[in-house]
């Protein structure tokens, strides 16, 4: 029994190639022993007699040049060209039909095989294999990642000064609030109020919100997330009614009787509105919530630190504590930085390599065009995300964590993974296939010169 799979059309091919083989083997050749001694007894025989076996003899007779018959009257040859049907009915007829390769070929050509296959499979590896210079500009990303969200951004803490962190993230979180004038943002908030705004339970919700209160309503109404709110903020408007997760996990939707007057009927409107709204809230020392994060309330699971708190329990305390949206954005720096660096370097060494600029520039991680890009990205990613898991686990505070960071590794994890176990052996496999089938069409093209030439002067049927 083989150790080869083979589909049903590879099965027939080696049918064929095996009754091929065998007809080949039983061609029988001329016993040439003794020949030469034969030929040389001969011209000595004749030049005993006075011939001489180098000069032609001349018998008298004219002699008959070929070229002089006419074409018309030379028969050509005729030649059947049996159909790749036929050619696979005759070889299972013969006994071919379960042929396998161990049949056509010997073990040390099977072995030969095998090693060529995976010299090909090596230097597909060899491709996508990063190098020193590689894993130098991917590490060296990484590290700077780190230092700068170490340096430059910091742990957001309250001050009797309001929420301060490092110096990008206070002259972000300054520059925002101070954008506008007091006047101008009461205008603001007047022109951008919505139903889902509702600052406490008494004398606005019909059903409880555990946990509303002015400094924490934000994170348990999904219109206020940053990115939540582009759907569920404008159905909100659009609807009269306020989503929230409450403290406890609890989803509610309810109308909010004393906003039904702030109710929109136009698509359009409900937008503007809703990003006015941001507006109007990113500017307050109480901010937005990092995009997604209302989502961790309902994550009422774990036993995290001495409090024994679950995950929604310690994002809560995160956002009380000044972890908003203001926060994401100047930790999205060192991870914009990280990208950015390994991007432009790949590019620069592409460039360097032969490749024009339009087609180094590497927008896209796509395998086949940036065979590279990918590995590099995700091993900077895991080394400043590494460096943000040991902040955390040395400071113990949950508001030295990078979402952004996080966000980052996560996809990339993840292509990394898909990459390695589902689409690199496939991708590989194209590889291989794709060099045997070059090769082979070279002994294609040999087959087809030496028919050509067979058939030249032949009627070919078939």
């Amino acid at each position: 029994m083989s150790r080869y799979e083979y589909s049903e059309e590879e099965q027939r091919i080696n049918a064929v190639l095996a009754y091929q083989d065998k007809l080949l083997n039983e061609i029988g050749l001329p016993d040439t022993k003794g020949l030469e001694e034969t030929i040389a007894s001969s011209e000595s025989l004749l030049r005993s007699l006075g011939y001489n076996p180098a000069q032609p003899a001349d018998m008298g007779v004219e002699q008959l040049d070929p070229l002089s018959v006419p074409p018309e009257l030379i028969s050509p040859k005729r030649i059947y060209l049996p159909s790749w049907d036929e050619l696979v009915a005759e070889a299972c007829e013969n006994g071919c039909a379960d042929a396998t390769l161990e049949d056509l070929f010997t073990p040390e050509e099977l072995n030969d095989n095998v090693k060529a296959v995976r010299q090909l499979n090596a230097e597909y590896n060899a491709i996508h294999q990063l190098d020193e210079i590689d894993v130098a500009i991917a590490a060296g990303a990484g590290l700077l990642s780190a230092a700068i969200e170490i340096l430059l951004v910091g742990i957001p803490r309250k001050t009797p000064n309001g929420v301060e962190a490092g110096p990008v993230t206070n002259f972000i979180r300054g520059h925002l609030e101070h954008s506008l004038s007091p006047s101008q943002l009461r205008e603001l908030e007047r022109a951008a109020e919505v139903p889902y705004d509702a600052t406490v339970n008494e004398g606005y919700t019909t059903t409880r919100v555990e946990g509303l209160c002015p400094g924490m309503h934000r994170l348990y109404s999904l219109g206020h997330d940053p990115l939540l709110g582009l759907v569920v903020g404008v159905s909100d408007i659009l609807t009269g009614r306020m989503t929230t997760i409450d403290k406890h996990g609890k989803i509610v939707v309810q109308a909010i009787e004393r906003y039904a007057h702030l109710r929109k009927t136009d698509v359009v409107q409900a937008l503007v509105t809703q990003l006015m709204h941001f507006f109007s809230d990113v500017t307050t020392p109480a901010g937005l919530p990092a995009p997604g994060m209302a989502l961790f309330n309902l994550m009422q699971f774990g036993s995290i630190g001495d409090e024994k708190a679950t995950i929604a329990e310690i994002v809560q305390g995160m956002y009380w504590q000044g972890y908003d949206f203001v926060q994401f954005c100047s930790q999205s720096i060192p991870v914009a930085v990280c990208e950015i660096l390994v991007r432009f370097a790949y590019a620069f060494r592409k460039v360097k390599g032969g490749t024009p600029v339009k087609d180094a520039i590497p927008l896209s991680t796509n395998r086949e065009k940036n065979p590279k890009l990918g590995t590099m990205l995700f091993t900077a990613h895991s080394i400043a995300t590494a460096a943000n898991a040991g902040v955390v686990a040395f400071s113990k505070n949950p508001m030295a964590v990078s979402y952004p960071q996080w966000i980052a590794f996560a996809k990339y994890s993840y292509q990394q993974l898909r990459w390695v176990f589902v689409e690199k052996p496939a991708a590989r496999d194209r590889y291989v296939r794709l060099e045997i089938a070059e090769q082979l069409q070279d002994v294609y093209g040999d087959i087809d010169d030496l028919f050509e030439r067979v058939a030249a002067d032949s009627i070919v049927l078939g």
